[in-house]
């Protein structure tokens, strides 16, 4: 089995992992979450975004999120942008690196942005030049590649195609997700082998949420192919809006001790960031849906320790 010998993980807990909650998480908290996560040793960590608060009311306070950071040299906070306006807000409030997102399937575009995927990608260009002229990192991500909540099964040629425009626009890197979770993995496999043919494995990653239990299989099986960087929520944090009964995306405690126990390095500090997750399911008023949190909570021993 050919495996990345490191795997860069990116943290979606303080907002894509928060922005479905039903509970207001205050700013301080937020901050708090961060800090912890950069302290078990994430590198690539989302803090918010710059959305309408009337749409999703949990981002509501992220410029003050980039305003309150303890930054750490090395670590990268990224914020998320639907267009110009957030975009401009984005970069007042100190933003160095940005994302956008579209999706494969038309009917989750215009459920999710109004509009249909070419005008999406329409969209995006303006804000991907402004954010590269202003010297910022910007990332691309694809929702829907492997299945719709409207549609069902989404070809991997349209996942291709949408993928290629984001990284022609400029973004340098593209995370495929499964926004719904339906994936299995011979079916992601193929996917990223067919976005593969355009846009090189070193800028593809991978944004698989749970909702069948098939995230880590799935994971793996891409691994193989060469991609390098896991989007991942700490305690398992979120869901979907737009598909009922999606469930949160992929733990981090999960995918860390899944590559600890292969011997693939993350730099990240399991029992640390157990406890970031454990801080912010605490502010919830809920138990981690991470299997290794609770076996670790339960009193579980990692391996290798005693």
């Amino acid at each position: 089995m050919m495996l990345p010998a490191q795997v860069r993980i990116v943290e979606m807990g303080p907002r894509d992992g928060l922005q479905n909650e039903a509970v207001a998480v205050p700013v301080a908290v937020k901050l708090d979450l961060i800090d912890a996560l950069a302290e078990a040793g994430l590198r690539s960590i989302e803090v918010g975004s710059f959305v309408s608060p009337r749409w999703v009311p949990q981002m509501a306070g992220t410029a003050e999120v980039l305003a309150g950071l303890r930054r750490r040299p090395g670590v990268a906070y990224s914020v998320l942008v639907p267009n110009l306006t957030g975009l401009e807000a984005a970069m007042a409030a100190g933003a160095r690196e940005v994302a956008v997102f579209g999706a494969a399937s038309e009917s989750f575009s215009r459920a999710n942005i109004n509009c249909s995927v070419a005008e999406s990608l329409e969209r995006f260009a303006p804000v991907v030049a402004r954010a590269l002229a202003a010297g910022l990192r910007v990332r691309g991500y694809v929702s829907c590649v492997l299945g719709c909540p409207y549609e069902g099964e989404v070809a991997p040629e349209a996942v291709r195609r949408v993928a290629v425009a984001l990284a022609g626009m400029g973004c340098h890197e593209v995370s495929l997700g499964d926004t719904i979770g339906t994936g299995t993995p011979l079916k992601a496999r193929r996917m990223v082998e067919a976005v593969a043919r355009d846009v090189p494995v070193e800028r593809l990653a991978l944004h698989f949420h749970d909702t069948y239990g098939q995230a880590l299989a799935n994971i793996l099986a891409c691994l193989e192919l060469g991609v390098a960087v896991v989007d991942s929520a700490v305690a398992g944090l979120g869901g979907c809006p737009y598909a009922k009964g999606a469930a949160g995306n992929v733990a981090t405690e999960d995918v860390v001790y899944m590559l600890d126990g292969m011997g693939v390095a993350t730099g990240v500090d399991l029992r640390l960031l157990a406890d970031a997750g454990n801080l912010i399911t605490r502010e919830l008023g809920r138990g981690p849906a991470s299997r290794v949190a609770r076996a670790l909570l339960a009193g579980g021993q990692l391996p290798g320790k005693a």
